[in-house]
């Protein structure tokens, strides 16, 4: 006798019951209870289980365990799976060729022309020769230990899936700032974005594209960096100061003038914050990406737990810390410099 039969008795659903029996795949824990002769009923209030699912599902056959709604879901996405391929497909495909074009760019272009381009590009954002001798040091030491190759796959797909969270992410959080109706729509979804975890980005990711498309990892990367440059855009230009604001209208200013000679400006050291942490969660999920054939030091990361090669995880997550402390260092650089310009 299960533990909730006389809720069914008392509902008059006995017979109800009795008829069915579930359809759902049996979970290795009911076949181990199965297997042990079934499970002992209760013998103080203290044992009795909660009323979920699965013990409900025990007092009536028709009643769904938990798993019929996991299977549920799975049918659901499989059903409409082949009709959304078809219409991301060809939306994401961009994505693919950008990243695969960058990543033969920097790989096959030789090594005494990339670095020196980097650190060109690390003098125009920063203009301190400090920050760009210990760029310099910090590729110089990767290149010395031979994950040259691996530390540009990576700068390669943060350059990549961060441009385009900045490209889509400013003009949301611009709209969100504009708009209150749209800015408690969209909040949520962030929320949602920014609590799920990075695993479950690439579960229907591997359903819908081929594991050999680098928009599959591209996709999860935007995904899961883009929330905060939108949040940074949002706040920083709702905290343009309202005195300011009347001031432009005092002079006439259109809301698009406004919006790019006043607000922009002043809103840009948060906006910048915004892109310093798209850039560090961008490449914290590029390690985990690794998992679905992203190159980069992730992959090594990943040859270290599989083959128990202490030394190789080691040092590849070592070049890790030295990219993430190369990328913010860099953004907060560039950002003191904006908020030295502004005062």
């Amino acid at each position: 006798m299960a533990t909730y039969d006389f809720l069914f008795s008392a509902l008059g659903l006995k017979q109800w019951c009795a008829s069915g029996e579930s359809s759902a795949p049996m979970s290795m824990a009911d076949l181990l209870t199965k297997n042990r002769g079934g499970e002992a009923e209760p013998e103080s209030l203290w044992d009795v289980p909660f009323p979920s699912m699965d013990a409900l599902n025990e007092a009536c056959g028709n009643f769904p365990q938990s798993r019929e709604l996991t299977k549920g879901l799975e049918q659901g996405f499989l059903s409409i799976k082949d009709s959304l391929s078809i219409v991301l497909d060809p939306l994401t495909q961009p994505l693919s060729w950008l990243l695969d074009g960058t990543l033969y760019g920097m790989l096959n272009t030789p090594w005494w022309i990339v670095i020196p381009l980097l650190l060109l590009v690390v003098f125009a954002v920063t203009r301190t020769w400090k920050l760009v001798g210990f760029v310099a040091i910090c590729l110089m030491l990767l290149a010395f230990i031979d994950y040259y190759e691996y530390a540009m796959q990576t700068l390669s797909i943060i350059f990549v899936c961060a441009f385009l969270c900045v490209l889509i992410g400013v003009p949301i959080g611009i709209a969100m700032s504009r708009s209150d109706m749209l800015q408690r729509l969209t909040i949520p979804v962030l929320d949602m974005l920014q609590t799920l975890p990075p695993f479950v980005y690439l579960i229907p990711l591997i359903f819908l594209f081929s594991v050999t498309e680098s928009k599959l990892y591209g996709i999860a990367i935007i995904l899961y960096a883009i929330v905060p440059v939108i949040r940074l855009t949002n706040l920083g230009i709702r905290l343009v100061d309202k005195d300011v604001i009347e001031a432009a209208d005092a002079f006439g200013m259109t809301s698009r003038q406004k919006l790019y000679r006043v607000q922009i400006p002043l809103a840009l050291p948060n906006i910048m914050a915004g892109v310093n942490q798209t850039i560090m969660m961008s490449l914290a999920m590029v390690v985990i990406a690794s998992l679905v054939s992203a190159p980069g030091l992730g992959v090594l990361v990943l040859r270290g737990i599989r083959n128990l090669e202490l030394g190789v995880g080691l040092v590849a997550g070592l070049g890790i810390v030295i990219l993430a402390v190369v990328l913010d260092r860099v953004t907060k650089a560039s950002l003191a410099r904006i908020n030295a310009s502004q005062k």
